[in-house]
């Protein structure tokens, strides 16, 4: 079976909610996302519409990519964002240089292992390098022992950098970062 990625498309909001609001019902989804399902459910569709079409095929800013499957139904997601140099991040801490930050990574249950997300991370990591990003990251919860050792079996490190999550200071975040020579390619899999 093949597997398509690609952008999401300003029109697509329903899906995108739809997969999101899947995600947010994950038993992990506690340590993987910043909102719950309560939270998200309630969001009006105008926010999913405009959130959608802010990570659309066409931005330079940020990018939200699918995992397809031959079906048509949507199985996975991550959403890459560029961060310029002197700004702040959501944490409050300073970004240095002009970097990707990887957020909302899910896939579903059901077709996890077949390799499905280190292509998904491979288009991430393409579009990232394509925008000239001295580096891509991502934060992950201290407790979530799976998406960690994905992260460092694609390539990604932990820098030291810790931050307290603003809903609960006892709760940390792990930064982890990938440098452009581990970059990786192919957008399909069979």
């Amino acid at each position: 079976m093949n597997y398509v990625i690609r952008s999401v498309r300003p029109d697509e909001w329903a899906l995108a909610r739809e997969l999101r609001l899947l995600a947010l019902q994950d038993p992990v989804a506690h340590l993987a996302f910043l909102e719950t399902y309560e939270e998200a459910l309630a969001k009006p569709e105008s926010l999913w519409k405009e959130r959608t079409a802010g990570v659309a095929e066409g931005s330079d800013t940020a990018q939200q990519l699918v995992a397809i499957a031959p079906s048509g139904e949507w199985v996975g997601t991550a959403t890459v964002l560029v961060e310029e140099a002197g700004i702040e991040d959501w944490a409050g801490f300073p970004v240095e240089r002009r970097q990707g930050h990887v957020v909302g990574v899910f896939v579903r249950p059901d077709v996890r292992g077949i390799g499905l997300t280190e292509v998904l991370f491979d288009a991430v990591l393409e579009w990232a390098w394509g925008r000239d990003v001295e580096r891509v990251r991502l934060l992950v919860h201290e407790e979530n022992g799976r998406a960690q050792t994905f992260y460092r079996r694609v390539g990604f490190r932990p820098t030291g950098v810790v931050v307290s999550l603003p809903a609960d200071p006892d709760a940390r975040e792990l930064e982890f970062v990938l440098e452009p020579a581990r970059g990786r390619g192919p957008s399909e899999v069979s």
